[in-house]
């Protein structure tokens, strides 16, 4: 990992979660559409940490 590593991972989920808060308390939807946005985000977040660590190589699944 080169030394600006974990400051580029953390500035990320800085941004996912400042756009999650702001989709959650600024913009009308219903609880289900909200729920669906929130486990999106999350997984897709995961798969990134995942691979970003190297500790999974999933096939096919690229997230940029």
């Amino acid at each position: 990992y080169h030394e600006g590593f974990m400051i580029t991972v953390l500035i990320v989920l800085v941004i996912v979660g400042v756009c999650l808060y702001l989709i959650e308390n600024f913009i009308p939807l219903s609880p289900p559409i909200k729920t669906v946005i929130r486990v999106v985000v999350v997984l897709m977040l995961v798969i990134w940490m995942l691979q970003v660590f190297g500790i999974t190589n999933l096939p096919n699944v690229r997230l940029r």
